[in-house]
């Protein structure tokens, strides 16, 4: 018997992407909409447990954004889905952006728009459930030369991620202690190449913090 279904939406940039296939007319595929990274494996891993409980995943993350370009399309690629499970990643593109051209949010910008969005998903669904994955680095690829720097921007947004997890009273997914604890077993370029897209390993390391710490928040619902 096929219970209720349950909607699952992760958000966020290109980590959340993974490559994912856009537009309505390729809803059909049941397999490229949720990319190849983190999401399609908590996907799998979910499905093939729980079949019996339709729960329904999406992907919308979209390469590139930073926090205000994910609240400029909060209407369409979030409220309007109506999930039960929001998973939110964001943050290195404001670190990224900052750096480069000074269009990265500030922390307290930062902040203030994820508030604002969480705000509005808990409006549209009051028994929404939340989680927030921390933004991480590592000093891999073109990220060795300015590394500190890099650490410098990111540090202060996943203090506000977590900050915003325990007021919201969302799941806090830590991720950068876990990186840098799998330095121990390889060097950096084997978990995130560039220092900031992980590779196949990275996601798969993801995807197991979020089912340890998310994985059967859609019970509750």
């Amino acid at each position: 018997m096929v219970n209720i279904e349950k909607i699952i939406l992760f958000q966020g940039d290109s980590i959340t992407d993974g490559g994912r296939m856009r537009g309505k007319e390729n809803e059909w595929d049941l397999n490229h909409q949720m990319g190849h990274g983190y999401a399609f494996l908590i996907n799998a891993i979910l499905g093939t447990k729980y079949p019996g409980e339709n729960l329904r995943f999406y992907n919308r993350g979209l390469s590139g954004n930073r926090i205000s370009d994910l609240y400029g399309r909060w209407v369409e690629d979030c409220l309007s889905l109506r999930p039960d499970v929001l998973s939110i990643m964001v943050g290195i593109n404001d670190c990224g952006f900052h750096l480069k051209d000074g269009t990265g949010s500030s922390s307290e910008r930062f902040e203030k728009i994820y508030q604002l969005m969480l705000d509005e998903a808990k409006a549209v669904n009051p028994r929404l459930k939340l989680v927030l994955c921390e933004p991480f680095t590592l000093p891999a690829g073109a990220r060795k030369a300015d590394y500190e720097d890099w650490r410098r921007e990111v540090e202060p947004l996943q203090e506000k991620t977590r900050i915003l997890a325990q007021r919201n009273g969302a799941v806090f997914v830590p991720l950068q202690a876990m990186f840098f604890e799998l330095l121990k077993e390889r060097e950096a370029e084997y978990w995130i190449w560039d220092g900031v897209h992980p590779t196949v390993c990275g996601h798969q390391m993801i995807a197991n913090q979020w089912l340890k710490y998310a994985g059967e928040l859609w019970r509750d619902i």
